[in-house]
């Protein structure tokens, strides 16, 4: 697997408090990786220097097998160039089905004339199908997004990412506010994404973590504390201390 994401000597303040510190951190091209940390460990930040929404002051982003700079890059930029982000609460349009949300987020020609004159095709049609079988929203398909539970909306927000065709998809907290059954498909569709893509899930809830059976990467004052699986950075005396022994 090549290396698709290396940030490298990173380093971001705000005011004078150092937000990320010096920060190097590699993904290949389809892995999962879990990234988890107290809060104020540089989590959310560390996501919006990879989408470009807070320049850094210093080091190298690096994307892609052409290795291209990400610093500089406008937000459409880098996602145009294959990085997608999921916040923490779903944004949906909750008067448009599951069908119509996923059909307009596939990655076509965006000018506005060609949204304006958009018949979808019957590969079109085959695409978003299969995609809400993918995220467990076959049987929704043609329901009102607003009707959803909130761990549907989640997947179906999952979903609008995935018809982007992303090769890193970055998400924020995606078990939150989930039942046991939810948090589990949940699992699932991030495994399953990672097959053919490298997805990153920041996460607080250490038993989600755990089944997500991926590498680790601990964040601690916006620098990397600790590498590896679950098991190896639990045990890691400086991890302990500052995040499982509070």
């Amino acid at each position: 697997m090549s290396t698709l994401l290396e940030v490298s000597g990173v380093t971001v303040s705000f005011d004078g408090f150092r937000a990320i510190n010096n920060l190097s951190f590699q993904i290949a091209d389809a892995e999962l990786r879990a990234v988890i940390g107290p809060n104020g460990a540089g989590k959310t930040t560390f996501m919006d220097i990879v989408t470009g929404k807070t320049r850094p002051d210093e080091g190298h982003i690096l994307w892609g097998d052409k290795s291209i700079s990400l610093i500089g890059m406008s937000e459409a930029k880098i996602a145009q160039a294959g990085i997608g982000r999921k916040f923490q609460k779903p944004t949906v349009f909750e008067e448009q089905t599951v069908q119509e949300n996923l059909m307009m987020a596939l990655r076509k020609d965006r000018a506005p004339l060609a949204v304006l004159f958009f018949k979808p095709s019957k590969t079109d049609f085959a695409c978003v199908e299969e995609l809400a079988d993918q995220i467990g929203l076959a049987d929704a398909f043609l329901r009102v997004s607003g009707e959803l539970s909130h761990g549907q909306k989640q997947w179906l927000e999952i979903g609008m990412l995935l018809a982007q065709e992303p090769q890193l998809l970055l998400v924020d907290e995606p078990a939150a506010g989930m039942t046991p059954a939810e948090r589990e498909k949940t699992t699932a569709i991030l495994v399953d994404a990672a097959k053919t893509r490298a997805v990153v899930v920041v996460e607080h809830d250490m038993e989600f973590v755990r089944r997500l059976n991926c590498k680790v990467t601990v964040l601690h004052e916006g620098a990397v504390l600790a590498e590896g699986s679950l098991d190896h950075v639990t045990k890691n005396q400086d991890v302990i201390d500052v995040y499982l022994g509070r």
